[in-house]
């Protein structure tokens, strides 16, 4: 049976000061007052049924994660007592439902990312659960056609041609230079890696025990004992001590079969603030708000985000990042934004947890 996971587990610290601890940005409502995370349920939604379907994040956010999806059953929530990185957690999900279908074939999401049309990429998908049906042992993974020589993604390069959008992968590059990622665009053969993928159970649980063995045992630990009263012991003993590290260093580079199926969609990684300007449309001068109140006079080039009901207004700036919160606000020139993670552990180390 075909199943969906969404990997729900992060902070989005480089979306501070409205992304936080206690409500992370898949779960902010800044596009047409819709969460990230209700969108990428939405989209794996046309395809399967909501018991099909299925949410991994922390255990502090189950509650409001099950409000923001109420169609889901409550088993199909998976909370993490702590991050450990994508390798944990892909891993805990594909033994859980190895558990519960041997012959589940499970396509991982991610739940801060913008794709349109939603039509095109379930036909996608259908091409990357049926090549990962077809070929058992492979991982499959779907890569977006790169428009820019952009250092923040990873790169996948394509080999042999298996079929229409399919091929075998050659090579994956982390975040290369820009020098690099110019050759990349230019030649036509690389796609950055979207981080969502398509896969038997069987076949990433096989992979995971041979390049991560302790941290296969021990979520074949916790999926023995999940429907037993053992369970929450299990989780706290065992998942704190998995090495913290991403699917795609710990098993993607080293598997030894993976495809890549060509996603032909819109696609955006909210990932920074920068981001807002390839989802929201910008006024004549170039300036892209997602806030109630905003007024610009000879501003150009500035992001604007909000969700108080609190006026924010610019004059004669330019390229500047304005991000206002209850409790703080932030701001940056656009290309100085990357140093928003530097800045939250700075603020940190000063006040603590109180604007986590």
């Amino acid at each position: 049976m075909r199943h969906a996971v969404i990997m729900a587990g992060g902070v989005g610290v480089r979306l501070w000061p409205l992304s936080r601890k206690s409500r992370p940005k898949q779960l902010l409502k800044l596009f047409s007052g819709t969460s990230l995370l209700r969108q990428s349920y939405e989209r794996v939604a046309a395809m399967l049924p909501p018991e099909q379907i299925h949410v991994i994040t922390s255990q502090s956010h189950l509650p409001v994660v099950a409000d923001e999806i109420p169609e889901l059953p409550a088993t199909n929530l998976i909370g993490e007592p702590e991050g450990r990185d994508t390798a944990a957690a892909v891993g805990m999900a594909a033994a859980l439902l190895h558990s519960r279908d041997p012959k589940a074939v499970i396509g991982t999401f991610t739940a801060d990312h913008m794709i349109t049309p939603t039509d095109r990429f379930c036909a996608t998908l259908e091409v990357a659960y049926k090549t990962a049906e077809e070929h058992g042992d492979a991982l499959v993974t779907m890569g977006i056609r790169p428009s820019r020589p952009d250092t923040n993604y990873g790169y996948v390069r394509r080999g042999k041609r298996l079929g229409d959008g399919v091929f075998e992968v050659e090579k994956f590059t982390e975040k290369p230079s820009v020098t690099t990622a110019m050759k990349y665009l230019a030649a036509g053969e690389y796609y950055w890696n979207s981080g969502m993928f398509v896969w038997r159970s069987s076949a990433i649980l096989a992979e995971l025990q041979k390049h991560l063995p302790a941290t296969y045992e021990a979520v074949s630990e916790i999926a023995a004992a999940w429907d037993g009263p053992g369970r929450a012991a299990k989780l706290e003993a065992l998942y704190p001590t998995l090495m913290k590290i991403s699917i795609d260093f710990a098993v993607m580079e080293r598997a030894s079969r993976v495809f890549v199926v060509e996603l032909d969609c819109h696609w955006v990684d909210v990932g920074s603030w920068p981001a807002m300007e390839s989802i929201i449309g910008a006024d004549d001068d170039g300036n892209v708000s997602a806030a109630p109140h905003v007024m610009h006079l000879g501003s150009r080039g500035c992001i604007v985000v909000s969700e108080q009901d609190h006026l924010i207004t610019t004059i004669g700036v330019d390229d500047l990042v304005v991000i206002h919160a209850k409790d703080a606000t932030l701001i940056c020139k656009k290309r100085d934004a990357a140093g928003i993670k530097e800045l939250v552990s700075n603020v940190q180390q000063k006040y603590g947890g109180q604007y986590q």
